[in-house]
């Protein structure tokens, strides 16, 4: 069917545009961290988000009170949980990702390559976008907790290797170094 009412049409507007200008003021109120560069629970929250805006505007049976109450739940509950993960590493353990070394030292680690899913081709296609000439020339690739390779070149300063301290899949000996510069190794 193409058309129902016009009545359906100026609902969509009238519900629209104080539904959209609502979620704007909601997620302007609750910060940059709840839309900013998504791990995996961000992305089901700002799904959801968009499931509430589309049902909102196109059910007759939600009103905008009940759209705007969901999303006022979702980005309080999204505020509560961001606000608690980064003052428990326990829960930020439950809902976030920890980075993951993909290469080390210029050598592919084909298990966890494999454990990630990145084919050889991706993995390659970060190290061109970084600038670096090959992965022999990289230091690590990091997949990090959004699902972005990050690429660390190979360099004489230990000191550009420090963010790796938290990566999962560096071997114990260098997270030691990089926790403790003045024992020398990395």
């Amino acid at each position: 069917m193409y058309f129902n009412s016009w009545f359906d049409l100026l609902r969509v507007l009238l519900v629209g545009v104080p539904a959209y200008v609502g979620l704007v003021l909601l997620l302007r109120v609750s910060g940059k961290r709840t839309l900013s560069k998504m791990n995996a629970f961000d992305l089901v929250v700002t799904v959801a988000l968009g499931s509430i805006l589309a049902s909102t505007l196109l059910s007759k049976d939600v009103a905008l009170a009940e759209g705007m109450t969901a999303f006022a739940m979702l980005i309080a509950l999204q505020f509560v949980l961001t606000w608690t993960s980064v003052r428990s590493d326990r829960v930020r353990r439950l809902i976030k990702n920890q980075p993951r070394l993909l290469a080390f030292r210029g050598e592919v680690l084909a298990d966890a390559m494999r454990a990630e899913r990145v084919t050889e081709e991706e993995l390659a296609a970060a190290i061109r976008a970084s600038g670096v000439p090959g992965v022999e020339a990289t230091y690590a690739v990091v997949m990090e907790t959004d699902g972005s390779l990050a690429v660390v070149a190979r360099s004489e300063d230990r000191a550009r290797y420090g963010s790796l301290e938290h990566v999962r899949g560096l071997p114990d000996d260098v997270a030691r170094d990089l926790r403790d510069p003045e024992s020398g190794g990395a």
